[in-house]
């Protein structure tokens, strides 16, 4: 057999052993604080139709979707992202429906980028979407749910950045920009990239003071008193209906009593193009990228059939695993096997000692009695040899953890 065979391709990888042990308890931890919001959980395919994800829909970019064809020539891709399905999902059997939905998931996407520096190709997701309710108390549902649960998860220390896409976009449209250059400057704004930005705005022939007040937004990150600030530059009505929002939200939030892990960003801009409102990510020391990425997108089910608003979120579960590893946190050590050593003569004894600890929710593994010398030391309680240890970090780093 070739030997390449035996590693994965690049991009993935293989969890095993105590790490996964520990992933399963994290997702465990995060699952169960979304269902005490009274969240039901729902599965969609692992691949749909191209056209769930197309341009149109405002997702993922075509060149970094997963594509093939099923027999009947259909072109099918490997999901990169789970709210357009629960979109089309939830326009598709709940079309009727007028009463607020509520769903969590949890599941693996898929994203076909060239430019790796790091980062998994497959990674976990776990989210939760609120369909059917417009309001900013919705958005401040949303987002405690986000802070609890990473709470729940191990993590302590986090920040919730916020922001609103309809702020940007009030300034773009008083500044008389078409779509393209829109969304061209959103990428250099949300990357930060104010060379980028101004050598935009300049080539455009953008005008005085709307050139200012659209560079500026890059900066406008921190407390309330950004709020102000933004709100004291903007003169639209939809911007400053943007900060209206935002200021109420902030109000909910401290009534949920998680105002400290909050605090805002008008630059912050999605390459999610569905995105019409509140938008926000969490980071935490330790890793780079955003650890949960969410907002409201109040049009996208209406490109499935359903008129409806919706708002969520989704955790990046590989990047929390990260985390945690990253700041030492301490997880739950696994639940104790019990070892059960038999012979040929005592197996019918050892097999009803196994039984009833099974009965009694204590798992017991059979093994025979030759095995005992060999595993005598890496067996113990709470030890892992040094093979298994090596075996670990030699899988993390293909990782790029």
């Amino acid at each position: 057999m070739s030997q390449r065979l035996l590693h994965t391709p690049e991009g993935v990888r293989d969890i095993y052993g105590k790490e996964y042990e520990e992933k399963l308890y994290v997702e465990k931890q995060l699952k169960d604080c979304i269902h005490l919001y009274g969240y039901r959980d729902i599965q969609t395919p692992t691949f749909e139709f191209f056209d769930v994800f197309s341009r149109e829909i405002g997702t993922t970019p075509s060149k970094e979707l997963y594509k093939f064809f099923d027999k009947d020539g259909n072109t099918l891709v490997l999901r990169p992202d789970f709210t357009p399905s629960i979109a089309r999902c939830a326009a598709k059997y709940f079309s009727e429906e007028r009463h607020p939905l509520r769903f969590s998931y949890i599941g693996n996407t898929f994203t076909n980028t060239s430019n790796l520096q790091g980062k998994l190709k497959e990674v976990t997701q776990l989210g939760a979407e609120l369909i059917g309710d417009p309001s900013v108390e919705a958005d401040a549902e949303i987002i405690s749910m986000v802070i609890r649960a990473l709470l729940g998860a191990g993590l302590k220390r986090f920040q919730v950045a916020i922001g609103d896409a309809e702020y940007f976009k009030g300034l773009c449209e008083e500044a008389g920009l078409d779509e393209d250059t829109e969304l061209e400057l959103r990428s250099f704004i949300s990357g930060k990239n104010y060379f980028g930005a101004q050598e935009l705005l300049t080539e455009r022939n953008v005008a005085e003071p709307y050139r200012s007040r659209l560079l500026k937004v890059a900066d406008m990150f921190g407390d309330m008193g950004s709020l102000a600030e933004a709100g004291a530059m903007a003169e639209n009505v939809r911007s400053l209906a943007a900060i209206r929002r935002l200021e109420r939200l902030y109000s909910l939030l401290e009534l949920y009593g998680v105002e400290s892990h909050v605090s805002f960003d008008l630059g912050m801009l999605s390459k999610y193009r569905y995105y019409t409102g509140t938008i926000f990510k969490a980071y935490t020391y330790g890793v780079g990228e955003a650890i949960v990425k969410g907002g409201r997108y109040d049009r996208l089910l209406l490109q499935f059939g359903k008129d409806a608003p919706a708002v969520g979120f989704v955790i990046v579960v590989d990047s929390i695993m990260e985390a945690l590893s990253r700041q030492d946190a301490k997880l739950p050590a696994p639940e104790e096997v019990r070892q059960i050593f038999y012979t040929a003569e005592d197996f019918a004894e050892k097999l009803a000692t196994a039984q009833r600890l099974r009965r009694e929710g204590i798992a017991a593994v059979l093994l025979p009695m030759e095995c005992a010398s060999s595993m005598e030391d890496s067996m113990e309680e709470g030890h892992t040899s040094e093979g298994e240890q090596s075996r670990q970090e030699e899988h993390s780093r293909e990782g790029g953890r």
